[in-house]
């Protein structure tokens, strides 16, 4: 692929910065972005929102290779990261990495199971320790996703790193035995059996650790409930002090 090739993003430098600044933008229809790489100045810019969400839409989504164009000044770039509004779900902030078709890069990529393991008709449990897998390799050869088949693996069995099928200069950034999908044992749930005899009474009440339990001494009444009658003892020792 040329660059000829690749889409064009149209994209505009903006000078004014503040919320304010940001605020008028996006009444304007456009969001805030910068675009930096190494040796290039970060520069801050503006593009469509639709522009860019057409990108991410794509087989590659963020992976794509895009060329910014910057009021006749080409660049091209990958999306590097972006934020979305939680609850509009409208694209606040883009970031672009400038990218050279002929110097690698660094991406993750979906990992997708194919078939139905042996293992889980027998009652395991498929793991997907990695569903995304860091890959390194050029940026007009980056796979839209890798796939592993799983149908062979029975029970304590995996797929590793090595035993992925890589498209031409594709490298996976991970130990070649590292364990990427697995048949393991379903979790058992933990049963507590109870003790004879160790049954709460109808009708107690839980304490807290290092807590007075109701009614013990020193324990403070509960909320709305009388406060307890002085004891006897204690009545005696105020009428003994008047005698004296």
């Amino acid at each position: 692929m040329t660059a000829a090739q690749l889409p064009s993003l149209k994209a505009q430098t903006r000078n004014a910065a503040g919320k304010g600044a940001v605020r008028r933008l996006r009444r304007e229809g456009f969001v805030p972005a910068i675009a930096y790489g190494k040796g290039r100045p970060t520069t801050a810019i503006s593009v469509t929102p639709k522009d860019v969400t057409a990108v991410l839409k794509t087989e590659l989504g963020r992976n794509s290779v895009v060329e910014l164009d910057l009021g006749g000044q080409k660049m091209l770039a990958m999306i590097r990261d972006y934020s979305v509004h939680p609850l509009a779900r409208e694209l606040e902030h883009v970031d672009f990495i400038e990218v050279h078709l002929d110097k690698p890069v660094d991406v993750n990529v979906p990992l997708i199971p194919l078939g139905k393991a042996v293992g889980v008709t027998t009652g395991g449990v498929l793991r997907v320790v990695y569903r995304t897998v860091p890959v390194r390799c050029l940026p007009d050869k980056i796979p839209a996703k890798l796939e592993a088949d799983v149908t062979h693996l029975e029970l304590g069995m995996h797929v590793a790193t090595k035993e992925l099928k890589l498209p031409e200069g594709v490298v996976v950034r991970l130990p070649a035995e590292q364990t990427l999908i697995a048949v393991v044992a379903p979790e058992k749930e933990e049963v507590v059996e109870a003790v004879p005899g160790a049954a709460a009474a109808p009708g107690a009440v839980p304490t807290v650790a290092g807590a007075a339990a109701p009614g013990a001494p020193g324990a403070a009444p509960a909320p709305g409930a009388p406060a307890a009658a002085p004891s006897e003892a204690a009545v005696g020792g105020k009428e003994e002090k008047k005698k004296k």
